[in-house]
């Protein structure tokens, strides 16, 4: 993570807003009361008791990787609106360059390497191996315009982050629209929605329904999914008097995507424990990381080629009783100015076909490309360094 002044990250909060977009409303956090120190991490819920004034909740992200603190602040005010409207206009920006890390070529391959590792013995079960693609346009990205695009998928949940700035760049902010719910608290009763396999709608209605079918069919996805469920059962068993699951997924339907998901609920033992602190305890789940987490960590270290940062992590809010839902920050971009990097991964497991993984990894991009009004381009048209391409423009 890069080095961070505590002055340039208040900066960052303060120059954009944090915004929660759900299906029934629209929490915007502005300003930034205090930024909470790593120290203070370790029990974010005590600063909400602390007094000094502002807004009687944190808000923020925390990192994929487990080792580094989160992003939390608490905001001057916050306030709840309507969902946003549809974008009015279309005001172009000119598409720059496309590159992509790793490129389709190095990606396949480390599929086909995590392949044979987990073949190699029964201890490594599941590895997300993910690929980022960045875009540089000719003008600053109106993040506010991006929301209001990602939030015409009422099934996802959209979000906007502001992140810790260099003092050499503009502030950062992480945007997406996420299908997946981590954890949410509601006194002493909780909940998650993990997913997992996936497969790319159509617009064919045909198409669509053999898609959809296919993936609630599919051994291999399955396979993925009860992986997941798994992990997060035994992790918040310990923490429950009563918790419950559906013994098969069901299909979850956003505007680009399907995917198998499985609604866990449970009643706590102790409802004085704070929803930050049961989304870091469950976070980076086997969905965005694999199983055993540890080893799996290991192997996308060595097969990415880049730091995830806030991506495949968690975005926000925990109040003053440790109320509050936390979402899996994945079909997002972290937005710089007029630069956008975009994340999308896919679950490896036994039998993984590279070239389907590379597929899949390209559909996930689909709800962003489309929020900036960019069709997703071909894996095989990428390269690692693009030419400028200065005919191709989008809505921004």
């Amino acid at each position: 993570m890069m080095d961070v002044a505590p002055d340039a990250a208040v900066a960052s909060a303060d120059a954009q807003p944090f915004v929660l977009v759900t299906k029934t409303r629209m929490l915007v956090a502005i300003g930034c009361r205090h930024l909470l120190s790593a120290a203070e991490a370790g029990e974010p819920e005590a600063v909400l008791g602390s007094g000094g004034g502002g807004a009687a909740m944190l808000v923020g992200a925390l990192p994929y990787d487990r080792t580094r603190p989160p992003h939390l602040f608490q905001p001057e005010t916050v306030r709840q609106v309507e969902r946003p409207a549809a974008p009015v206009g279309r005001p172009l920006a000119v598409i720059r360059s496309i590159a992509t890390c790793p490129d389709p070529a190095q990606f396949q391959a480390a599929v086909a390497d995590v392949v044979d590792l987990l073949a190699s013995g029964p201890e490594l079960r599941k590895v997300v191996l993910s690929r980022a693609l960045d875009l540089v346009v000719d003008r600053p990205i109106d993040v506010d315009r991006l929301i209001g695009r990602l939030a015409l998928d009422e099934q996802a949940t959209v979000f906007a982050v502001p992140l810790p700035a260099d003092r050499r760049q503009a502030p950062r902010c992480l945007v997406g629209a996420t299908p997946e719910l981590l954890l949410a608290k509601n006194g002493a009763v909780i909940q998650s929605h993990p997913l997992a396999g996936s497969a790319r709608r159509s617009a064919d209605s045909v198409v669509d329904r053999s898609a959809a079918d296919a993936l609630i069919r599919s051994d291999k996805d399955r396979r993925e999914h009860a992986m997941v469920v798994e992990a997060i059962l035994d992790q918040l068993a310990p923490c429950c008097r009563e918790l419950t699951a559906p013994k098969a997924p069901e299909l979850v339907a956003t505007r680009s995507m399907w995917h198998l998901g499985t609604p866990i609920e449970g009643r706590l033992k102790d409802a004085s424990i704070s929803s930050v602190r049961l989304a870091a305890l469950l976070h980076p789940t086997p969905a965005v990381c694999g199983t055993p987490r540890d080893l799996a960590d290991r192997v996308i270290h060595t097969h990415e080629g880049y730091e995830r940062d806030f991506y495949a992590g968690a975005v926000g809010w925990c109040d003053a009783t440790g109320d509050g839902a936390w979402y899996v920050s994945i079909r997002c971009a972290e937005i710089t100015g007029n630069h956008a990097r975009l994340y999308a991964g896919a679950g490896i497991v036994a039998g993984s076909d590279p070239s389907a993984e590379l597929e899949e990894t390209s559909a996930k991009f689909t709800a962003l490309l489309r929020a900036l009004g960019v069709d997703a381009p071909p894996a095989a048209s990428l390269r690692p360094a693009s030419p400028a391409l200065p005919d191709l423009s989008f809505p921004a």
